[in-house]
């Protein structure tokens, strides 16, 4: 079915295009997840509701108990589908810092295509400066792109897949604390054979079943990750629980339409860079340096830091008196060498 979602996939740049597609995919294991957690609660109300018709006391307790731990399995199921969630965010700011990076590619790309292009048509062309000019800047900017991607790209790689197997071993051994008392819930059930006209025992494990889920419930509100190195977030649990409330607001639904909202959510870019401060706003046109203003491309060092709010907004203005000097028919190699080093050390100066 043909969506708006579906239409911008295919107008992503080249760059960002296959961590797009990654993302996409994420999205349909979250809600795999989620489908399951859902399955397995829905299961678990039908063995109560079963065991409850048996008419056995014995049957119809412990159906009941067996279907709260399952119902709890269920729950820990869509809360790893919300750390999926978490981790794939993170993946949006990589993406986000490769489309912003693209432009700077591009725009270096055409005007070294625009000076090949003169130089074989008009040699001797004036123009050749401008342009020879305008591409050390882009060279410049560029380098500076780069160098943010590379950073970027690092951090939020090792954090989102840090937050993933964090998730995915929480689920492991909470799920493993419910089964290992599943488990004890079962022995109390008696399963020893009675011949044709003996009567049962009367069943006489019902404090012990609620004594057993008192204990899985402790057991979970008390579980700690042991001997695991936690890679730094910048986003607390709090704050989490706080974002899963609201996006669940319009992911409520069947299955389909949460496919359809987050995806709608995932191409919301305002929201992706919202979410980490360190995403570059770079800035992508050139101006020649008789401009009356030049400008600079935003986002961190080549060492990786943050750049303050006061300092994105700043601009490095021109004195308008300036003037370039009498230019040559066009820029030696190591004249162009020169210029672009003195411009990267400038705009890091700046940064």
């Amino acid at each position: 079915m043909f969506s708006f979602s579906s239409l911008r996939g295919t107008v992503q740049p080249e760059l960002s295009k296959k961590l797009y597609r990654l993302i996409k995919s994420e999205n349909n294991l979250i809600s795999a997840h989620e489908e399951a957690g859902r399955q397995r609660v829905s299961i678990a109300t039908q063995l109560s509701e079963w065991g409850e018709q048996t008419g056995d006391e014995g049957i119809s307790d412990i159906s009941d108990k067996v279907g709260v731990v399952l119902s709890e399995v269920g729950e820990q199921e869509d809360t790893y589908a919300h750390a999926l969630d978490d981790s794939r965010n993170v993946l949006k700011t990589i993406r986000n810092i490769e489309k912003s990076v693209q432009p700077s590619r591009d725009n270096k790309a055409k005007i070294a295509d625009e000076i090949a292009k003169l130089k074989l048509k008009e040699p001797e062309s004036p123009r050749l400066v401008v342009l020879e000019q305008e591409l050390v800047r882009a060279e410049a900017e560029n380098l500076v792109a780069e160098a943010q991607l590379t950073n970027v790209t690092r951090q939020k790689l090792k954090e989102s897949y840090n937050a993933e197997f964090l998730a995915t071993i929480e689920r492991a051994e909470k799920q493993i604390i419910l089964a290992r008392h599943g488990m004890r819930l079962l022995k109390l059930l008696d399963d020893t054979p009675v011949v044709p006209g003996d009567i049962r025992p009367a069943y006489e494990g019902g404090a012990q079943a609620r004594q057993i889920l008192n204990d899985a419930e402790d057991d979970l509100r008390d579980w700690r990750p042991d001997n695991v190195e936690e890679v730094p977030q910048q986003t607390t649990s709090s704050s989490r629980r706080q974002e899963h409330a609201s996006r669940d607001s319009g992911y409520a639904g069947t299955q389909g339409t949460t496919t359809v909202d987050r995806d709608s959510y995932d191409n919301n870019d305002s929201a992706d860079y919202i979410r980490d401060d360190t995403t570059a706003r770079s800035t992508t046109q050139t101006t020649a340096p008789t401009a009356g203003q030049e400008q600079r491309m935003s986002g961190g060092s080549g060492s990786g830091a943050p750049v303050s709010d006061e300092e994105l907004r700043g601009e490095h203005q021109v004195s308008s008196s300036s003037s370039p000097p009498p230019p040559p028919a066009s820029l030696s190699e190591a004249g162009r060498s020169e210029s672009l080093s003195r411009d990267v050390k400038g705009l890091f100066a700046e940064l």
